[in-house]
């Protein structure tokens, strides 16, 4: 798909992978619709890329979702590329996660892509044009301790990716899935504590920037791909997994967070 002159809307766009991306697709001549709760973050960054326009919105609200693509649609149209980016959530093993943190960590990515994405795509299917791009996390292929919630949610996110998949064949609207390893952004700032919760087998994975992984998402796009992991060692790693899954499932367990 050739991004020039396209409408995309980049999720989380406040900051990380989301602003990162929104900047690269600015550079490669794209609109933008940024969306995030954080208005003020978003009105800076669209200052500083141009020819974007801000919708704050609550995605883990499905009436809030509803709202801001209606809003998204009178303003810009139809989106041609939708970056399901959002994620939040802490690294919490099951017994210490309560259900109002369940909900949470399952509604920002999962539920949140899902409302964006169909807020969207039956005017992208009558169009017979455009790409659903998901951030996905290692997560969604390798389980590893301390982390509950936040692993669900990326295995739902990766079932989401294979149904949309299977749903949209023949339609002209594409499926795209990012899977980045440890990234050098706020992420575990916001989250504190889960960071020390990473295997230690992943330390043989270098960590990639949000930059790094912008242009990843942007070249993937441009080429219609259907999936990019980053750096070629996760690569690897998730090969390997699809390999050997029982001895990668045991390498990130026995490396993984013990309780204290």
């Amino acid at each position: 798909m050739d991004v020039r002159g396209k409408v995309v809307l980049v999720t989380g766009a406040s900051s990380g992978i989301g602003a990162e991306t929104a900047r690269e697709f600015a550079r490669a001549g794209a609109t933008l619709a940024l969306v995030a709760r954080n208005e003020l973050k978003l009105r800076t960054l669209a200052a500083e890329v141009g020819k974007a326009h801000v919708f704050p919105a609550d995605l883990g609200d499905p009436a809030a979702v509803t709202a801001m693509a209606d809003h998204v649609k009178a303003t810009v149209g139809v989106p041609d590329v939708i970056v399901n980016n959002a994620g939040a959530g802490l690294w919490l093993f099951a017994d210490e996660t309560t259900p109002e943190q369940f909900r949470e960590q399952a509604a920002v990515p999962y539920l949140a892509a899902g409302y964006v994405t169909t807020a969207f795509l039956g005017d992208m299917v009558r169009r017979g044009s455009g790409r659903i791009v998901v951030v996905n996390s290692p997560a969604s292929r390798i389980a590893w301790p301390g982390a509950f919630g936040y692993t669900a949610a990326r295995w739902g996110l990766r079932g989401l990716v294979a149904a949309l998949r299977a749903d949209l064949r023949g339609t002209g609207v594409g499926v795209t899935e990012i899977v980045p390893g440890k990234v050098s952004s706020d992420y575990f700032a916001n989250n504190p504590g889960s960071e020390q919760r990473i295997p230690r087998i992943a330390s043989i994975i270098p960590t990639v920037s949000p930059e790094q992984v912008a242009r990843a998402l942007v070249n993937a796009t441009r080429r219609d791909r259907r999936r990019t992991a980053l750096p070629v060692m996760m690569r690897l790693m998730l090969g390997a997994a699809w390999a050997s899954p029982s001895v990668t499932s045991w390498l990130s367990t026995v490396t993984g967070a013990r309780r204290s």
